[in-house]
């Protein structure tokens, strides 16, 4: 009696639960938007069993069923299949990097083995392979739209690269290895951020402050009262860490900084991420040995532009030779700078390098951060890089308040074309909080798909960690956060702007050496003086940016420049080092690392401190094997953008070219072939050499 009465409680528990999960209901909400005022932690859980139990009846549909595997009833079904799993995880998993916590990070642990096994069980599913297969021979018979011969080559690839040709135990050693890779890919990530939100450096005293703005002084001033404390409090958080190493006159303080920064993970407590790496490394590399592979790079690349090993250290190698001279010119400038205050015999270490930088710029070109700030207060910046898009592509925002958000931060705006049909959904979150990770990305909430005559349109969010306000400021951007903003929003215009049939071939679902194109060619306009007078104007006086203060950010944007591209560089050949092995990796990451990028190195390396144990978008994002996108998208976008220079960049026939050529096409077709039918031409690296003031022999 006492087992019946227990299981009845527990039927009635799991039903209520159901009853009430507004995942697992219609989303009564502006354009189906995800319900966030109404989720709760409890209901993920069910949603995302629920959602595999979905697919897994689709999936078993598209097996068992009796006519011939065609286009449509295998290779569209499967497509089809797992959409409101995927927009389930979709919420949580951009939730886990925007609005964390212990609770949330502790089911991810728990949900991340079960969705993986999922996966597995869908890509290693023989019966199924079978019938894609099948397809995918009589491919040249099927009459098939680009877009069509698209979708099926990737999934025919995508079925290979998981496993689908492998036999009896390589396909359990598969599962183990994929199993393992999600639970350290997330092991790494909470690592990182919770040794980000532990450090805090609390000054009481006046005089430690010396050469800070007053603005960065307030903003410390509120962090600290925030926290119950006493005095001025700097954290790890791009807002607070960069200021106080560009003007803090004190030395140890910048020391102590920079060492708290650069040695995240690397502490002997439960938050070290060593051993982690060094377990990802070797888990990437089983995982394409047993797929056939040489490496982990020549698995990835074969789904890049860059295709192979070689052509990416091509790229890495042109470019440094390119931008040492000029690197090592930068060097010794700042170098013998800053011994003309600190006497002959001073040796300039990465703490000073952003703080004596930023005096021989101001010195050279009279130009600081917080000369500008005042002009860049943030809903002005919004206005401007809204602007921008209208006068490009002839789109508008209209917030609305009706649209539920995660955090009171975040502002939900509808998105109209230019003929005034709606478009998507916009969320922008820009400040920094304990819950969310470091940096700026772009992600959706609901992709963009077609179906019957329905064209459902994507919501997509920008997420950053931008100054925030104060009590007697508004947030007043630095104008690297001015370019961020246009970098991330670069990416929701690709998102946004999708047009394609296929979930999978949709928006930013391109191959990662090309989705940094829409990203960076929006930072060029950051220095055109007709962009800047659109929006930027002083907070309080409402005087316009000066022209001679633009034209010194114009005079100096390729200040220190090359110094920039060899940092970007050594992240590439790090990147590299790690994912061309073909052994297992037992040896000290530190060392490891310091070899790897050894020759790319201007200033003197440190004991201690380790970039390989924070650095998520090789070990926990999606640039294993890949970081050279960046630069990569900058030989893209330098080429891409002088089609602007040259016909005026708000000129909308070229916009409108990029739209539909670039950004609207997803990944239906191989993206080189995009980008030659928008520039008309392959792109080269001189381009980018003249936006840069390189000089090279020949060019």
């Amino acid at each position: 009696m006492k087992r019946s009465l227990l299981t009845f409680v527990l039927f009635y528990t799991i039903m209520t639960i159901q009853a009430n999960n507004p995942l697992l209901e219609k989303y009564n909400t502006p354009h189906e938007t995800a319900p966030f005022d109404k989720i709760k932690i409890e209901h993920y859980e069910p949603a995302i069993d629920e959602g595999i139990r979905q697919q897994v009846s689709e999936v078993e549909d598209i097996c068992n069923n009796p006519e011939l595997p065609s286009f449509q009833n295998t290779i569209v079904a499967l497509e089809s299949s797992g959409k409101f799993l995927e927009r389930v995880t979709t919420i949580f998993g951009n939730l886990l990097s925007a609005e964390t916590n212990d609770d949330l990070q502790e089911l991810a642990e728990k949900i991340m083995p079960a969705l993986t096994e999922h996966s597995n069980n869908i890509n290693l599913n023989e019966k199924l392979f079978q019938r894609v297969k099948t397809v995918y021979e009589q491919k040249a018979k099927l009459n098939l739209t680009t877009e069509e011969q698209t979708l099926l080559q990737d999934t025919y690839d995508n079925f290979v690269r998981r496993g689908a040709n492998l036999t009896g135990q390589q396909k359990e050693e598969y599962r183990r290895l994929t199993n393992e890779l999600s639970k350290l890919t997330l092991q790494f990530s909470q690592n990182l951020l919770k040794e980000t939100n532990n450090y805090e450096l609390l000054l009481t005293q006046q005089e430690q402050l010396g050469g800070l703005p007053e603005s960065v002084i307030e903003a410390a001033s509120q962090t600290a009262k925030e926290k119950g404390k006493e005095g001025w409090l700097f954290t790890l958080s791009a807002p607070s860490y960069v200021p106080f190493m560009t003007y803090n006159e004190n030395r140890d303080l910048r020391q102590q900084l920079y060492m708290a920064y650069n040695t995240r993970a690397t502490h002997n407590n439960e938050f070290n991420n060593f051993d982690v790496v060094r377990k990802l490394v070797n888990t990437r590399m089983s995982i394409a040995q047993l797929l056939g592979y040489d490496n982990y790079a020549e698995y990835t690349l074969k789904r890049r532009m860059a295709e192979n090993c070689n052509a990416v250290y091509d790229l890495l190698n042109q470019l440094f030779e390119a931008y040492l001279p000029t690197a090592q010119a930068e060097y010794n400038e700042i170098q013998e700078f800053a011994r003309e205050t600190e006497g002959a015999h001073f040796q300039l270490m990465p703490w000073d390098w952003n703080f004596y930088s930023e005096k021989l710029k101001n010195k050279k070109f009279n130009l600081t951060d917080e000369m500008l700030r005042p002009y860049f207060e943030l809903n002005l910046v919004k206005k401007g890089v809204f602007g921008l898009a209208t006068k490009l592509y002839g789109i508008t925002f209209k917030e609305n308040k009706s649209i539920p958000v995660y955090h009171p931060d975040v502002t939900a705006y509808e998105v109209f074309d230019k003929d005034g049909k709606y478009l998507a959904v916009l969320y922008t979150d820009f400040h920094p909080r304990k819950g969310k990770r470091a940096g700026a990305w772009m992600t959706e909430y609901k992709g963009q798909w077609k179906e019957n005559e329905t064209d459902s349109r994507p919501h997509v969010s920008i997420v950053m960690n931008f100054t925030k306000p104060t009590e007697n400021k508004p947030a007043l951007l630095s104008f690297n956060e001015v370019t961020t903003f246009l970098h991330e929003f670069g990416h929701s215009l690709h998102g946004m702007f999708a047009a394609s049939t296929y979930p999978s071939l949709s928006g930013a679902n391109v191959y990662w050496d090309f989705v940094e194109l829409p990203s960076q060619i929006m930072e060029n306009f950051a220095i055109e003086k007709e962009f800047l007078h659109t929006f930027a104007k002083h907070y309080q006086t409402g005087e316009l940016l000066p022209d001679t203060l633009i034209q010194r950010i114009i005079d100096a944007s390729n200040f220190n420049t090359g110094y920039a591209c060899l940092r970007q560089l050594s992240f590439g050949f790090l990147d590299m080092a790690w994912y061309t092995r073909n052994t297992a990796f037992e040896e000290d990451v530190e060392d490891y690392e310091k070899q790897a990028w050894e020759k790319t190195q201007i200033l003197p390396s440190v004991d201690g401190t380790c970039m390989s144990t924070q650095f998520s978008h090789i070990f926990a994002g999606g640039y294993s094997a890949g970081y050279y996108s960046y630069k990569w998208a900058e030989v893209l976008d330098a080429d891409a953008f002088s089609m602007f220079k040259e016909n005026g960049i708000f000129n909308q026939t070229v916009a409108e070219s990029f739209r539909q050529n670039i950004l609207s096409k997803g990944g239906t077709e191989h993206p080189m072939v995009l980008y030659q039918r928008f520039r008309g031409q392959k792109p080269t690296i001189k381009a980018l050499l003249k936006r840069n003031g390189i000089e090279q022999k020949g060019l």
